[in-house]
């Protein structure tokens, strides 16, 4: 069997803190790795979104080269802390921010593959040391260099590094690919709804006679919001009934299953009025506003708190995919946004989320329209279930594998 080498971080790489300057030079200038890009990559985009007005000098100190790893040097949550992402290209006049820290190689008579380091670093059994990091400190965590160098690593040959690289990579790369055929999908729904409702292009351009505007309320059996547990003196259970909240509700309108907090039996039955039901839509209202998604039956039992809407449809008068098409097609964002309650924090009341117009067809149109968006979020959801399992799989292997439980010959 072969051997694992172990060694500290500090044996092969050298620590560099980021660059840290005021509000008013984002926006503009030279590609910039936030900290929230590294908190939500493995690996660091193709592309970065993000800009800095920055200078040479700064560059050239502050640079992005294959095989950094972008480490969170700070949080308030150990979720936060350590949070990973490698370079696997040079990104040219490129910073990265403040809060975070870059290691780099310097001892290349240790062989590392970066795509290794980026599956290792993001291990389970690896962040358990940044957890107890932040358990460690009273006040907000931060990470110093002489702690995050003294972390070990385990590494095999390198090419054993490539060959689990391999084979985790192709999980990865056949997610990324879902997800592209998703956002195609959700292309197509918003074009095909603007089409219909927006453009009206096959009625020639006008509003069929026959059709109406009718409240959303008056089309669904069900527009609530729920309770939190805690204000009713019970708790959060390490399992049971899955508690979806705001942050659970990702923009790509899926969930992220780490931000989903659970409830017992008897607390569900206590908050029965916001128990979720399978092809239920949810509205993020309070907090981070507009976000929403479409329950699918791996997510129930479920329930939800009160920053979050429940809108059940009616099936007797419409589809919930109908009603979805609509939120997909931001048949909403104007009659919404200038409704938003300011206080504490924003918020969109029920009662408007309830009276939202939606454009109802007659019966044939209705039908039509349908038989062709319905197969889309069916299909939507289908790759996004798909993409569950593989990264339920990625997220399996990549102890057995880091600790040679599984040998990949």
């Amino acid at each position: 069997m072969e051997e694992w080498k172990e060694y500290k971080l500090g044996d092969i790489y050298e620590v560099h803190n980021g660059l840290s300057k005021g509000g008013k030079f984002f926006g503009s200038g030279y590609p910039f790795l936030s900290f929230s890009t590294i908190f939500n990559n493995w690996f660091i985009p193709n592309e970065l979104s993000n800009l800095v007005q920055s200078n040479e000098k700064e560059q050239e100190s502050y640079s992005i080269k294959e095989g950094d790893v972008f480490v969170t040097r700070t949080s308030e949550t150990s979720d936060e802390l350590g949070m990973s992402c490698v370079a696997l290209k040079d990104y040219p006049k490129a910073t990265y921010n403040g809060f975070c820290k870059r290691m780099r190689q310097y001892n290349h008579d240790i062989e590392v593959f970066p795509k290794y380091i980026g599956y290792y670093l993001r291990n389970p059994n690896f962040r358990l040391h940044f957890q107890a990091f932040s358990g460690s400190m009273s006040t907000r965590a931060s990470l110093t260099n002489e702690a995050l160098l003294g972390l070990t690593v385990k590494l095999p040959s390198l090419p054993t590094q490539q060959k689990i690289a391999t084979i985790l990579s192709s999980l990865d790369d056949k997610i990324e690919l879902n997800n592209k055929i998703n956002t195609n999908l959700e292309q197509q729904a918003q074009a095909l709804f603007k089409n219909w409702f927006v453009d009206f292009e096959p009625f020639g351009g006008k509003m069929p006679e026959g059709w109406k505007e009718i409240p959303l309320e008056q089309l669904c059996t069900v527009v609530t919001k729920g309770t939190t547990p805690t204000t009713l003196g019970k708790k959060f259970t390490e399992t049971g009934i899955n508690f979806i909240k705001g942050e659970s509700i990702l923009d790509n309108h899926t969930f992220d299953l780490q931000k989903i907090s659970h409830i017992d039996d008897e607390t569900n039955d206590m908050l029965k009025r916001s128990v979720i039901y399978e092809n239920d839509i949810l509205f993020t209202i309070a907090g981070t506003l507009g976000r929403f998604a479409i329950i699918d039956k791996s997510l129930t039992p479920a329930n939800t708190n009160q920053a979050v809407g429940i809108i059940r449809a009616d099936i007797s008068q419409v589809s919930p995919f109908f009603l979805y098409s609509f939120f997909i097609g931001n048949w909403h964002n104007d009659y919404y946004s200038k409704r938003i309650q300011q206080a504490v924090q924003a918020n969109l009341s029920l009662g408007t989320i309830k009276s939202l117009p939606i454009l109802i067809p007659d019966k044939t149109n209705m039908e039509k329209y349908n038989n062709v968006i319905e197969p889309i979020f069916k299909q939507m959801k289908q790759l996004e279930n798909e993409n569950k399992k593989l990264s339920n799989l990625r997220d399996t292997l990549i102890p057995k594998l880091m600790n040679g439980e599984i040998e990949v010959d």
